[in-house]
């Protein structure tokens, strides 16, 4: 060979560079047009189409080493005197520890170039084994740097030299012709994976998965997974990093739920290791297989991913391909405010939101029906182009905008039965205020008296507003005559309202008859709760051990300067079987800084839990083990300042020791208790009572004559007895706190009504009257002692039984009366 034939080659040689692949990376490589070869990518034909390469004597071909076996090595155009090699290049196999030659070869069977037509050199030597470099323990595929033929003698050049090697007994690359420029020759690789021609690197927009390999090609470049496409009990995995990268989108690892994580179009999906199912924003969607770790590698379903990520494709079984379709266009989104758009009035505010999936700017745009006011109500439509710098447009995105007609103001208006009343006559008031959507939020009325008890022109007055703040007023005035229909004190026990207050005079109810009752008790213990009432340190509020039937009453207030918590804890007191607690009925209110309002909430919940059934909770405790019971003390914390109150019932099977705490809300309650202090009681009441469920019931006809009921005065309705459950000392149950009372009287006089009137002070609470739930009073107001009372009952023309049932709401003063007292015959 003459030194000028052996500087083309080596100039030839060094001009084409070796592919590195790491093993198990997932690494782009480009496939090099009309220059050489990759990964077996024969470019010779196309080189000759392209270029026209013709020579009068010797043409060159290209042929490459890749890999496990190599093709024809290909010739030019129209050589004279070559002729097709017989014997073509083999490359390296697997290197386990450190290199490993190859020894295989494949015979072309035919000397014709898909594009070229002439003839090939006489024999075709094989060429030179590829050696793995040994990096990490193994070598990885023998890649040739060249395959340069020369036309005349056949002779090949050796085989690469692999660069990177990190995988023990990695196996080769396959030896897989791919003809990037329109070549035809077809090959099986080692995996039974075939490839046609340029079939296999697909379209603009398309990313190839490989089936049984860890190819994937997009835009002309290969990429590699960390793992095959592989098939599992009938299901195709592929490796999530690798196909989430090549669709754009970040992956990361929450290492606190051990779940991969992407973003797409503002929702989080999530996967796991061994869950058949994903989560989409918190819901779960099945998969057909369960996801699993293969050497470090995370695969999962897919059709699971595809479908997560919202990506279309087609299988072709003939080329072992799965064909993913991804969209280049960019994506036109946007949102239009404020939530309601009035005709003629609302500035509209359009939001672009677009975005392009290859990352590209958005520098056009274009709308449709896009208005800044519209000017008439009814549907609009409006759609939204963009363009990225690429050139291409979105498809069009659209949305529809409801305007609605400009608010009109609502109208006042209300009547009364008659335009004149005497004094003490009821006056029936009927509202009849409209607004077009039907949004009146808000009614204040003025001298809206039931009845008026001077002479005169009296002027009532209404202004109503809707949810947009348009107001209107409306008013109206009736005249009443000199004449009397009921004086006042009459006219407020006929006509006040069931829960509304009215004012008396009080001071005249010590001296009314007094009702006797039979009185029992029912075995229930009452643990109370309620001193420290105002707490300013963590610590224990209260502790006692009970068993069976036990009531709670709790009424605390956070006096630190943090944010705390209370805590009830049960801790089962027998070392050698499991105990279970019941919990029946819960009420509470709070947190809250207003005492009578959290305390009234209570009891109100409390009632409603006996008849809704909401409060009822089964509770297990191992021997020993302590656990937070009535979790719902807890879930929200208390600020400094804010106050809770709590009533339950409960049961348990043997002894079970009660905690009250206060602790940090920070802190931990299981742990905290064994180190929490006692804290000293103050002057309000803290114990532990038996027989708290006074049963009350009387077979006197009441309501005939004014009569009161007294309740919580310690004198005719004494405090229950019992000890504190820290110091041992005796406690007298002030006021009967947490003790529920069931009153029956069996004889009520017809015409009756039943009243509240505190005799304490403030009073805000709830009673059940027969059945029925009435507070005291009504809207949030508190009645004062002495001279206002609530309605809670009146009875109608026949004798009839009444049942009330009535425990004191936390917060409020004691004690109190129950009134009844005969009505004034109704006139006409």
């Amino acid at each position: 060979m003459n030194f000028k034939k052996l500087t083309m080659i080596a100039v030839l040689a060094a001009s084409q560079t070796a592919l590195v692949l790491p093993a198990g990376a997932e690494t782009a490589v480009q496939v090099q047009q009309n220059a050489g070869t990759v990964q077996g990518v024969d470019n010779a034909a196309a080189s000759a189409v392209t270029n026209n390469i013709t020579s009068s004597t010797n043409n060159t071909g290209n042929s490459s080493n890749s890999g496990a076996a190599s093709t024809d090595g290909t010739t030019g155009t129209a050589g004279t005197s070559s002729t097709t090699g017989t014997t073509g290049n083999a490359g390296g196999t697997k290197g386990t520890t450190g290199t490993e030659s190859g020894t295989s070869t494949t015979t072309t069977t035919s000397g014709q170039d898909s594009t070229g037509s002439g003839t090939a050199g006489t024999t075709g030597n094989t060429g030179n084994t590829g050696q793995g470099a040994d990096q990490n323990g193994g070598t990885t595929d023998g890649t040739s740097t060249s395959g340069q033929t020369d036309g005349s003698t056949g002779n090949a050049n050796d085989g690469g030299q692999a660069a990177d090697g990190q995988n023990a007994g990695t196996q080769g690359n396959e030896g897989q012709s791919e003809g990037t420029a329109g070549g035809t020759a077809t090959t099986t690789d080692p995996q039974g994976i075939t490839a046609t021609g340029s079939t296999t690197t697909g379209q603009a927009g398309q990313l190839i998965l490989m089936m049984n390999s860890n190819k994937m090609y997009q835009d002309g470049k290969l990429y590699l997974a960390g793992q095959p496409m592989a098939v599992k009990n009938g299901v195709s995995y592929v490796a999530i990093r690798a196909m989430v990268e090549r669709v754009g989108l970040k992956l990361t690892y929450d290492a606190k739920t051990k779940e991969t994580i992407i973003i797409k179009d503002n929702n989080e999906l999530r996967f796991k290791t061994n869950s058949s199912s994903y989560r989409v924003n918190g819901v779960a969607k099945p998969m057909k297989g369960p996801a699993y770790q293969y050497k470090n590698t995370f695969m999962v379903p897919l059709t699971s991913i595809t479908q997560a990520l919202g990506i279309p494709y087609t299988v072709d079984q003939p080329g072992k391909r799965v064909i993913l379709n991804l969209s280049t266009k960019p994506v036109a989104t946007f949102s239009v405010g404020p939530t309601e758009i009035f005709a003629g009035e609302t500035t509209v505010n359009y939001i672009s939101q677009a975005t392009s999936p290859n990352g590209l700017p958005i520098v056009d745009e274009r709308w449709e029906g896009k208005e800044d006011i519209f000017q008439e109500a009814g549907p609009h439509t409006v759609t939204h182009y963009v363009q990225d710098s690429s050139g291409q447009w979105s498809d069009p995105y659209s949305i529809t905008v409801n305007v609605i007609k400009p608010n009109e103001p609502p109208v006042a208006s209300f009547t009364t039965d008659k335009e004149q009343y005497k004094m003490g006559e009821l006056i029936t008031i009927t509202d009849q205020s409209t607004d077009d959507e039907d949004a009146i939020v808000s009614r204040e009325w003025l001298n809206d008296r039931k009845a008026f008890f001077q002479p005169g022109p009296q002027t009532i007055r209404l202004k109503v507003t809707d949810k947009h703040g348009a107001v209107s007023e409306f008013q109206k005035t009736v005249v009443i005559t000199n004449e009397t229909l009921y004086t006042e004190d009459d006219f407020n026990k006929l006509f006040t309202p069931v829960g509304d207050k009215f004012t008396f005079n009080g001071g005249s109810v010590p001296s009314w008859k007094t009702a006797t009752f039979t009185t029992t008790s029912d075995p229930a213990t009452l643990i109370r709760s309620n001193s420290p009432e105002t707490v300013y340190s963590e610590g224990l509020l209260y502790q006692e051990t009970a068993l069976g039937s036990t009531r709670f009453m709790l009424h605390h207030v956070n006096a630190t300067n943090k944010n705390m918590q209370v805590y009830v804890i049960a801790t089962n007191t027998m070392l050698d079987m499991s105990s279970t607690i019941n919990i029946q009925n819960f009420g509470m209110g709070g947190p809250s800084p207003y005492a009578t309002g959290h305390g009234r909430a209570s009891v109100m919940r409390y009632f409603d839990s006996m008849t809704s059934g909401s409060g009822r909770q089964d509770i297990t405790l191992a021997p020993g083990e302590s656990k937070v019971i009535m979790t719902n003390i807890n879930n929200i914390k208390m600020k400094p300042g804010e106050g809770i109150s709590v009533l339950a019932d409960a049961f348990s099977n043997y002894p079970v020791k009660y905690s009250v705490i206060m602790l940090d809300a920070t802190k931990d309650p299981l742990q905290s208790l064994p180190f929490l202090p006692a804290l000293d009681r103050d002057v309000h009441n803290r114990g532990t009572y038996p027989n708290s469920v006074v049963n009350m019931s009387t077979d006197e006809v009441l309501g005939s004559t004014e009569t009161r009921i007294v309740l919580g005065d310690n004198n005719i309705d004494p405090n229950l007895k019992g000890l504190d459950g820290i110091y041992g000392t005796e406690a007298s149950n002030a006021g009967n706190f947490g003790v529920l009372y069931k009153i029956k009287l069996n004889h009520v006089a017809p015409n009756t009504l039943i009243t509240l009137n505190p005799r304490g002070g403030v009073y805000n609470g709830i009673f059940l009257v027969n059945g029925q739930q009435v507070q005291a009073a009504n809207n949030t107001q508190d009645v004062n002692a002495p001279n206002e009372t609530s309605v809670l009952y009146r009875t109608g023309n026949y004798e009839q039984s009444v049942e009330i049932w009535y425990t004191a709401a936390p917060g409020s003063n004691l004690p109190i009366n129950l009134l009844l007292m005969p009505m004034p015959q109704m006139k006409q």
